[in-house]
């Protein structure tokens, strides 16, 4: 037999010894399914698709498939109901409010748990404290997709109407006088609203940046009861109601989350308030400079935080636990961090990932970025308690009767606190 074809023989063994090997690795793979809060298609989920595929690169022990689920609403709804029927996802992006109704549930496991070492804890301790949620003294969410409120200004409408174009409105007042030197109108049509405060269908969370504000909190911090109808909530939601009613500044009714934002690229209103997630976005879509400040105060400045934290569902096997923690630890690295909040928009969740060149670099580019991190320092947790959903939605309803002069900002105030002690009065 000829050397050549021992060496034939010999290479087509090795490459079927690779082929066993390859294969058997794969079959090996740890698998886990990722809920991820976001319709079928677009920019976010190639990114998504492209953090899982370069971590697969670095693990090809662990296989990872994003399944796009929504908003967040129907993520958790889906979550909850596939734990329920025993085929839960490993890991889900879900909003950081519902971590107490998950716990209620038994469906998530804390990541603190799991993390306990010393490695462990100074990856938790390293994210920046406004992020992290700690229930029964323990850390169940993991900061992502993190934000807070902001307002967004159009620095040539501004300078249109006789406005410094780099001087934001500063308080409540400023709001208003900018505002109605801001809108435009052609007979009795408005091309260019002063602001748009979104109010429909999460406008419990803009509501909450505006009670922020006026030093008011929604809940007590233990998830066990809300705090709606205070005097200086119903002076926010009253204000937010005068906008449009008394001041004239911004449409009246419900003013839609979704289409906020194109209004603002449209010129059809010169300020909004949205999330920082929206940065992005802007930033791409909009034919003039504009600018990003933190809410304007009236008795301080404040803001929610808000956006989704990474969390891991009970069921999973030791070697999935073991897999999502590593999956979470690399995802929240300063580097990843950097390069998801470049993405989107996000807030970057950690100091050290607005160290890394990439984030320095790109702070530098677009200070804009830069606003809602220094805005943490003011922020309170987002709207959490146990019944989440439904809670939510009683101050939704509220925000929205109130705007359409439904009821008054005072009735409906105190009919969802009416409704929210019903709900909540089995955990007090």
């Amino acid at each position: 037999m000829s050397v050549s074809i021992r060496l034939s023989r010999l290479s087509a063994v090795a490459l079927l010894l690779a082929g066993v090997t390859l294969s058997a690795q794969a079959a090996d793979a740890v698998k886990l399914q990722m809920y991820y809060p976001i319709a079928v298609g677009g920019k976010i989920s190639h990114t998504v698709e492209g953090l899982v595929a370069d971590f697969e690169k670095l693990h090809p022990n662990i296989s990872i498939q994003p399944v796009y689920t929504g908003d967040y609403a129907t993520t958790v709804t889906k979550a909850l109901t596939a734990f329920r029927g025993g085929n839960a996802p490993q890991i889900a992006v879900i909003g950081d409010i519902e971590a107490y109704s998950l716990i209620d549930a038994g469906a998530i496991l804390p990541v603190s748990d799991l993390a306990n070492d010393q490695a462990g804890k100074a990856w938790i301790d390293g994210f920046y404290p406004a992020f992290i949620r700690k229930i029964q003294g323990k850390v169940w969410g993991i900061p992502f997709q993190r934000s807070t409120v902001v307002l967004y200004w159009n620095k040539q409408a501004f300078q249109q109407a006789g406005l410094n174009g780099d001087t934001p409105p500063a308080n409540w007042q400023q709001v208003v006088d900018f505002g109605q030197k801001l809108v435009i109108r052609d007979g009795n049509a408005v091309k260019q609203w002063g602001i748009e405060i979104p109010s429909t269908p999460i406008g419990y969370w803009t509501f909450q940046g505006i009670a922020a504000t006026n030093g008011s909190h929604l809940d007590n911090g233990k998830g066990t009861a809300v705090t709606f109808n205070t005097p200086a909530n119903v002076e926010a939601l009253t204000w937010l109601t005068d906008l449009a009613q008394k001041y004239q500044v911004s449409p009246k009714g419900a003013i839609t989350w979704s289409t906020t934002p194109q209004d603002f690229i449209d010129g059809k209103t010169a300020m909004m308030v949205t999330t920082t997630g929206n940065l992005t976005t802007v930033r791409e879509n909009a034919k003039f400079p504009f600018g990003v400040a933190m809410l304007p105060e009236k008795a301080q400045r404040g803001s929610p935080t808000g956006g989704g934290n990474l969390y891991l569902f009970n069921g999973t096997s030791p070697a999935q636990q073991q897999a999502a923690v590593t999956f979470m630890r690399w995802l929240s690295s300063p580097e990843q961090a950097a390069r998801w909040s470049i993405a989107t928009g996000y807030v970057a969740t950690s100091p050290a990932a607005w160290e890394t060149a990439t984030m320095k670099e790109y702070a530098a580019k677009v200070p804009q970025a830069t606003v809602a991190r220094e805005q943490l320092k003011y922020s309170q947790p987002e709207l959490s308690t146990y019944n989440s959903v439904q809670i939510q939605e009683l101050l939704n309803r509220a925000v929205e009767a109130a705007v359409t002069q439904g009821k008054t900002p005072a009735q409906a105030l105190e009919s969802a606190q009416k409704q929210a002690d019903r709900l909540l009065q089995r955990y007090q």
